[in-house]
């Protein structure tokens, strides 16, 4: 009962002091109130009387004072028991995940975005391009590919070109179609090819001392098939990899007066790698027939390499034999020594090279006209023996672009074939053999420099010296020739090209009688000595992108109108000018 009066005097109290704060609160709030209003009042001032200005009429609106009303506070009817000490114990389910925790406190490396997909180039790898010009000019080439895949290709290629010069029968049209394939596996690659030639011309070769010599030139053409196809083990990286290679080639080639050729070349190579060494076998198989006019010759080699090499260190040693047997109409054995060297000085800069060797050169009517189309139809075949070769050299690059090769070799070759003009007729050759042991020394040196991606020149020479054997010199070989080749990029859009070729005096002979047939020694009593002048053929050519499909070229050839003369009484055609379009897909 006490504690209950003591609450309520307390009660009392608060209440009091509370109302005596809101009183408080209150008659602060009106003062301001009243304040304020004064003061708006001030700005607008009502007056009875212009004259009087200090006479001041104002309107005051009292309010009465705010009495709050306190609402009646809740009461507790009971007190809380201090004596309740039981505990509460509240209930809880687990569920237990089996799952491994991670103890990584590395870390986590970041996860790279990947990269949009970039728009693939479009592929251009075809092209057609043709053109005409004078000499009756006419060019045509078209080529051909599947496409982006590189371990599955297959394509085709043709071209037409021809010419017509001022001599009677000064025409030639040459014709070209190629079919190729190849295939890249895991453990080889896989290639074929299928090529047809076609070469026609005319025995146009003049006398200027006989004016009414071949005023009705005969007309020849030359036909060529080949197929070939080809297998080579990829790269193995193991110091104890195998390696192999394999192929295979076959040709038909045919005249316009039935001289007639076949052959088969079979070739294969082995090698075990054994750390820095290599034991290996290079072996080959040739089978040819040779039918002409009057002859029939069968011409066969088999050729066995066995061989060890050494590479390491900046060392390959390649030493080993040749041995080749002849059979058919031939039938010879002879083994040869063939060893190479390569040492590397200063690392791409220069690099030290030799070669021994000695080898049997198989002869055929293809090898003679893609030299000499001016031949008969009824040439003596036999091999050429290389008995003797000797090279030694330098070669590597003083920098970026920059490359040179130089190399010296000497040579005794047996039965060099040589080109002399038919007695039957001088606008045709005949093929006869310097028999007896021809030695040949020579220099040869090669170059280039990519100065920047806009101009690129190279060039080669070439020094020769002919020692003949059993002929008083080696006909129509001369002696120098140089080439070189310059292009230049001026923009993306236009490009110019130069070359030249420069060969210098060699000379023929021609018969004032008819030889003995068989030939086997010359008659420097019925032969006479011709020399042929040395020349300069300068070509000039341009190319123009026109945009990505259309382009245009032009192409200069013997720009110094000079009547070149490669063997004798056969003028080159002068200068010619010729131009077209390409477009490429």
């Amino acid at each position: 009962m006490k504690l209950f009066q003591r609450r309520k005097r307390n009660w009392k109290k608060l209440n009091k002091h509370i109302q005596m704060r809101l009183t408080k609160f209150i008659y602060t709030t009106l003062v301001l109130v009243s304040s304020a209003g004064l003061a708006v009042q001030a700005q607008d001032v009502k007056t009875t009387d212009k004259k009087d200005e200090k006479t001041i009429n104002e309107e005051i609106e009292v309010v009465r004072p705010y009495k709050p009303i306190l609402a009646e506070a809740v009461k507790l009817r009971r007190s809380p028991d201090l004596n309740d000490v039981v505990d509460y114990k509240a209930k809880f389910n687990y569920s237990i995940t089996d799952k491994k925790l991670e103890l990584n406190s590395d870390i986590n490396k970041l996860q790279a975005q990947q990269v949009a997909a970039e728009r693939r180039e479009e592929l251009i790898n075809n092209y057609v391009k043709g053109g005409f010009g004078n000499a009756t000019t006419t060019i045509l080439e078209a080529y051909i590919n599947t496409g982006r895949d590189e371990a599955l290709q297959a394509g085709g290629y043709f071209r037409h070109f021809g010419q017509e010069g001022k001599l009677t029968g000064q025409k030639f049209n040459q014709q070209e179609l190629s079919v190729f394939g190849r295939s890249i596996t895991d453990q080889a690659t896989f290639s074929g090819r299928v090529n047809y030639q076609r070469n026609g011309l005319y025995f146009y070769g003049t006398d200027p001392a006989q004016p009414e010599f071949n005023l009705n030139p005969e007309k020849q053409g030359f036909n060529f098939i080949e197929a070939e196809g080809e297998v080579v083990n990829r790269y193995s990286a193991d110091e104890d990899a195998l390696s192999y290679a394999a192929k295979i080639n076959g040709y038909l080639w045919g005249d316009k007066f039935d001289a007639k050729e076949s052959a088969v070349t079979v070739n294969g190579y082995l090698n075990k790698r054994i750390q820095s060494f290599n034991l290996g076998l290079a072996a080959g198989l040739e089978f040819g027939t040779t039918k002409g006019l009057t002859t029939d010759v069968a011409n066969n080699l088999l050729r066995l390499n066995p061989y060890i090499r050494l590479q390491a260190n900046g060392v390959k040693i390649n030493a080993g034999i040749n041995f080749v047997q002849e059979f058919g109409d031939f039938s010879t054995s002879r083994i040869f020594p063939l060893v190479t060297a390569d040492f590397t000085l200063i690392p791409d800069y220069l690099q030290i090279f030799g070669e021994l060797k000695g080898d049997v050169n198989r002869n055929s009517m293809k090898m003679f006209t893609d030299e000499n189309p001016f031949l008969n139809s009824d040439i003596q075949i036999q091999n050429t023996i290389e008995k003797f070769s000797l090279t030694a050299g330098i070669k590597g690059t003083g920098g970026p672009g920059f490359g040179y090769k130089v190399k010296a070799y000497h040579k005794k070759i047996t039965d060099m074939p040589l080109y002399v003009n038919s007695f039957q007729g001088i606008n045709k050759f005949d093929v006869i053999y310097d028999f007896g042991n021809m030695k040949l020394t020579g220099i040869n040196g090669e170059i280039s420099v990519q100065i920047s991606d806009a101009l690129h020149w190279t060039g080669s020479v070439f020094l020769e010296q002919y020692k003949a054997a059993s002929e008083t010199n080696s006909w129509f070989k001369p002696q120098a020739r140089l080439s070189s080749n310059l292009l230049y990029n001026f923009n993306d859009k236009l490009s110019f090209n130069a070359a030249v070729y420069m060969q210098g005096e060699s000379k023929g002979k021609i018969y004032t009688e008819q030889p003995a047939v068989p030939y086997l020694i010359p008659n420097p009593a019925i032969e006479t000595v011709v020399d042929l002048k040395g020349f300069v053929d300068l070509g000039f050519g341009a190319n123009y992108k026109i945009n990505n499909q259309f382009g245009a070229f032009l192409k200069v050839n013997n720009l110094l109108n000079t009547d070149n003369s490669k063997y004798l009484y056969y003028n080159n055609i002068g200068a010619s000018i010729f131009g077209g379009v390409s477009y490429s897909f």
